[in-house]
């Protein structure tokens, strides 16, 4: 599959701040962004039987989309004094819309074995409306020199509306026409609402810091469709809810200590609770149609996942040097996992995210910091860590345990005419997953800035991937289909 992307984007923003008092003062915001996009990605199959190619096809897909977003916030804070006893409340609207139109050829490159094959034609119309709550309240309350209290609230309300038409050719007529099977309305909210409060103090070379937060996650959507219930189920091939509304409230701590072997060194223990809710499109039980024989298929069943982590750091500061270092545990219930399955009857390969019972990974990490000149900035880490994940779906069992790793890269350098030159660089490598293995990928991009016009204004340029070598490779192994990609 080759993708050739031109977006083309324009963002704008205006605020003012309005000092009520000396220590208080109410910002206020408006941000606008709008985007034209123009998508083409070239799917090429190639069917083999006995290692010999029968069949090859190429599928294109034409896609332009239209971004309309509007964000307004209001910011109030009120500074009680100058030593960080303050109150801050934020509030934020966001309003969304994309229209998507995306047209859908496909021909024969060659058929050895002259197989009866009707490629037809495919238009899709999606709009997509989203409007977004935040309302965050926060207070901070400093004891003495070295302790300190923290509380706030934080709510989080989305909704996003997805109209999908599917339009099909009809091979009699060569005419497009609905296809009221596929063709739907998927209405997804998401509501969080959250209170948390921490304390820390510091006694000696001890000190630690005490977190909860009390959070109820509401997940709740309707799916509007010409199909039964009973046909739903037979077209995915399980039973799924087309109008659910699911509530989850847990409890979150956080407990983090250090203690200072010295004025640069120390050692650091640390626990935390979260939760990893599943994304609007990873619900949407209706398929992708990027490939007749490879689509991807949202889970309206999805729960959230849980996961406790631990985590034991080392750190160690020289003049220009500095060393961090950790090792860590992660359990995590109901993970999600992409599962890739054969549809029964047919070459199609649909991939779906599923809750299996558990994700276990244990690792290292290691960082070095090093400022050798005022100029020249160097920063560098290796995380290696060993995963394991146990379950089953559809009756197959998924168990799978490997190690990977990965290493990051940045340096900024400054340049004569104070031009600041950055880079970063991401290496993740090779892995054995659930059904398959994952090619390793490197990643480099570059930065060049400078400030003008006496410092009041910054010029960059910015080149993303500049080995073109930001590509994902993967084999995938099913019951009864092999497919590359």
């Amino acid at each position: 599959r080759d993708i050739d992307r031109l977006n083309r984007n324009f963002n704008t923003n205006v605020g003012m701040e309005y000092f009520l008092t000396e220590k208080s003062s109410i910002t206020g915001s408006v941000f606008y962004r709008y985007g034209e996009d123009e998508d083409l990605t070239t799917n090429v199959t190639d069917n083999y039987i006995n290692g010999t190619q029968v069949l090859g096809t190429t599928r294109e897909e034409k896609q332009t989309e239209n971004d309309d977003s509007w964000q307004f916030s209001l910011n109030y804070i009120n500074n009680f004094d100058n030593k960080g006893h303050k109150l801050t409340a934020d509030f934020q609207f966001e309003t969304d819309k994309e229209t998507q139109f995306t047209t859908i050829g496909e021909k024969e490159d060659y058929n050895i074995e002259n197989r009866e094959l009707q490629l037809i034609g495919e238009d899709i119309n999606t709009t997509e409306d989203q409007t977004e709550y935040l309302i965050q309240a926060d207070y901070v309350r400093p004891f003495a020199e070295d302790s300190q209290f923290e509380a706030g609230y934080r709510g989080n309300f989305e909704n996003e509306i997805t109209d999908y038409r599917l339009f099909q050719e009809n091979p009699e007529t060569g005419n497009l026409e609905l296809n009221e099977s596929l063709t739907n309305v998927f209405d997804y909210t998401e509501n969080v609402n959250a209170l948390y409060t921490q304390y820390g103090s510091k006694f000696g070379q001890f000190s630690f810091l005490l977190g909860l937060r009390l959070e109820n996650t509401q997940l709740k959507g309707q799916i509007d469709s010409e199909l039964t219930d009973a046909e739903l189920e037979e077209v995915f091939g399980f039973p799924i809810d087309t109008d659910f509304d699911k509530n989850y409230l847990g409890l979150f701590p956080t407990v983090n200590f250090i203690y200072e072997l010295a004025e640069e060194e120390n050692i650091t223990l640390g626990y935390n609770r979260r939760i990893n809710r599943p994304r609007g499109w990873y619900i949407n039980p209706f398929p992708s149609r990027s490939s007749n024989n490879n689509v991807f298929q949202g889970n309206p069943n999805l729960e959230p996942a849980y996961s406790n982590a631990f985590d034991l750091g080392y750190l160690k500061r020289w003049e220009k040097l500095t060393l961090t270092s950790s090792i860590y545990y992660q359990h995590e219930t109901e993970s999600f996992e992409r599962i890739e399955e054969n549809i029964p009857g047919t070459n199609v390969i649909r991939t779906i995210p599923v809750n299996l019972a558990s994700n276990k990974r244990t690792g290292a990490e290691l960082g070095l910091l090093y400022n050798p000149a005022d100029w020249l900035r160097l920063n560098g880490s290796f995380n290696f860590f060993k995963f394991q994940t146990e379950g089953e779906f559809n009756g197959r069992d998924y168990d799978a345990e490997n190690t990977s790793w990965f290493a990051r890269f940045s340096s900024k350098v400054t340049l004569p005419a104070k031009i600041d030159w950055q880079t970063n660089a991401f290496y993740r490598g090779a892995a054995d997953g659930i059904q398959g293995r994952r090619e390793g990928y490197l990643s480099i991009d570059l930065a060049l800035s400078k400030d003008i016009f006496n410092e009041n204004a910054t010029l960059s340029l910015n080149v993303r991937d500049l080995l073109n070598s930001r590509k994902r490779e993967s084999y995938t192994s099913t019951d009864t289909y092999d497919s590359y990609s």
